[in-house]
C-alpha cells in the first residue's frame, strides 16, 4: 500500500493492511516509515511473517526506534556487516571503518548501518578512480565502473564488487537474516545472483 513521504505516519496504511488479515507483511518503506510500521504492527498485536527491505535494516536507525520487542522475528537480507553485531567486533574491515568514523565523523552513530553503507560506496568510488589513472574523462570513468572486480571488507565474507559492460550491479551477494533480541542473526548460505544466472 503506497504512502507519500510528506505524510507524518503510515499508521493508517498498516491498520488497513491488517484489516485484510494477510499472513505476510512485506515492508519496503524507507527507514522512518519502516520503523513506524514495525512499531504499529507491534501495537496492534499483529504477528504476520514480516519481511523488511535491507534499505531499512539498520538496528540503530530503524529497529531500536521501532522497539526491539516489536522487531522480533523480522526477516531481511544483508550484504554488509552489521555494525552492532558482536561477531564483527574484532573484524579487520569493521575496525578500519570504526577508525575512519573516529577520525572523520566522531559524532556519527556507529549503530547506524547507513554510515557503513556510505563508507562502502566511497570505497567503490575510490577503486573506480584508481583504475582511471590520469584519464578522468566521463568515458573512462564509465568504462572503469563497468569493469570492477574487488573486495570491500565491510561487506559479508565471500562477497565481491563485480561489474561488467553488460552487468552494472556491483553487489549481487546477500544472506538472509532474522532479528533476534537486539541484533540480526545471519542464516543460510551467501546467495550469489552472478552464479545463479549462469
Amino acid at each position: 500500500m503506497p504512502y507519500e513521504s510528506s505524510q507524518p505516519t503510515v499508521d493508517s496504511q498498516v491498520v488497513t493492511i491488517k484489516s485484510k488479515n494477510p499472513d505476510i507483511f512485506i515492508n519496503v518503506a524507507t527507514p522512518k516509515f519502516a520503523a513506524q510500521a514495525i512499531k504499529k504492527i507491534g501495537e496492534l498485536g499483529w504477528k504476520p511473517i514480516h519481511f523488511l527491505s535491507n534499505v531499512s535494516g539498520s538496528v540503530g536507525a530503524v529497529l531500536k526506534p521501532a522497539g526491539f520487542e516489536n522487531a522480533q522475528g523480522i526477516i531481511s537480507d544483508a550484504y554488509m556487516k552489521d555494525p552492532t553485531d558482536p561477531q564483527w567486533n574484532n573484524d579487520p574491515g569493521m575496525n578500519e571503518w570504526r577508525a575512519f568514523m573516529d577520525k572523520y565523523y566522531p559524532a556519527g552513530d556507529k549503530s547506524d548501518a547507513a554510515a557503513v553503507f556510505g563508507y562502502g560506496a566511497a570505497a567503490g568510488l575510490i577503486q573506480v578512480l584508481k583504475q582511471c589513472g590520469d584519464d578522468l574523462t566521463r568515458e573512462n570513468v564509465m568504462r572503469q565502473a563497468a569493469n570492477l572486480d574487488f573486495r570491500i571488507d565491510i561487506y559479508l565474507p565471500g562477497s565481491r564488487i563485480k561489474t561488467s559492460p553488460t552487468d552494472f550491479a556491483p553487489i549481487e551477494q546477500t544472506q538472509l537474516q532474522r532479528f533476534v533480541g537486539e541484533r540480526w542473526e545471519l542464516f543460510g548460505a551467501l546467495h550469489d545472483s552472478h552464479v545463479d544466472r549462469k
